[in-house]
């Protein structure tokens, strides 16, 4: 900037030009690092939700690993008829007692211990909001009404949610190895607003899955081995 005298004012904001030749390297570079970021985010989101195609099906491990948990799509949000539904999935254990016979745990609520577990977090875990979640989702989706897998995923979708199970309740009780574990949801129906005339059964409902045996690759232990 100059005075009316046509001298320049010191401390006058001359914009890049006044930088010097590494604050100028520092800020191209710090520019297309954030140009190349957006690039690489709006291209993998658009590969997400374009039709599959030819790039989408050779990258589609990496585009989901990118996308997904991070900027899940649910759409049932803006559904005209939104999820109206709690569900809370809970496990039990089996295991052999002192003298010999078995003993079944009380059913422990891991969808409210997740619950607790993110409430009034200010980052809450990924893992805690969907690894249940999803879990049980995959399963829904690959079983029939009676509880029959639909082909390989279904067979999957079983060990992956068998394997979360005995992490969460443990391989063992005092001392004593867990032989069988048992899930089940229990579905609650939201009750409509008071303005609304809709009519909801909120009875809860129980799905309640077959005992499933324990084996060693379930254990969390198989991992490292």
């Amino acid at each position: 900037m100059e005075t009316d005298d046509g001298h320049e004012r010191p401390g006058g904001d001359a914009g890049l030009e006044g930088l010097s030749p590494l604050s100028r390297v520092v800020v191209a570079a710090g520019a297309a690092v954030v140009a190349v970021a957006a690039a690489v985010h709006l291209t993998m989101v658009f590969l997400h939700v374009a039709p599959p195609n030819t790039v989408s099906k050779q990258h589609a491990a990496e585009i989901d690993d990118y996308v997904l948990p991070e900027f899940e799509q649910n759409w049932k949000f803006f559904a005209p008829n939104p999820l109206q539904q709690n569900i809370a999935v809970q496990a039990r254990a089996e295991l052999r007692g002192p003298d010999g016979r078995p003993v079944v745990t009380p059913w422990t609520d891991l969808s409210a211990q997740d619950g607790a577990a993110i409430l009034h977090h200010p980052l809450p875990s990924h893992t805690r909001q969907n690894e249940l979640r999803r879990a049980w989702d995959f399963y829904s989706g690959t079983h029939d009404v009676r509880e029959q897998p639909s082909g390989l995923r279904g067979r999957l979708s079983e060990q992956y949610i068998r394997r979360l199970v005995v992490a969460r309740l443990g391989a063992e009780r005092d001392g004593r190895p867990v032989d069988r574990v048992q899930v089940r949801s229990v579905t609650v129906p939201v009750a409509p607003p008071p303005w609304s005339e809709e009519k909801a059964d909120t009875r809860p409902v129980h799905r309640v899955l077959p005992w499933w045996p324990v084996a060693t690759a379930d254990l969390p232990e198989a991992k490292n081995r």
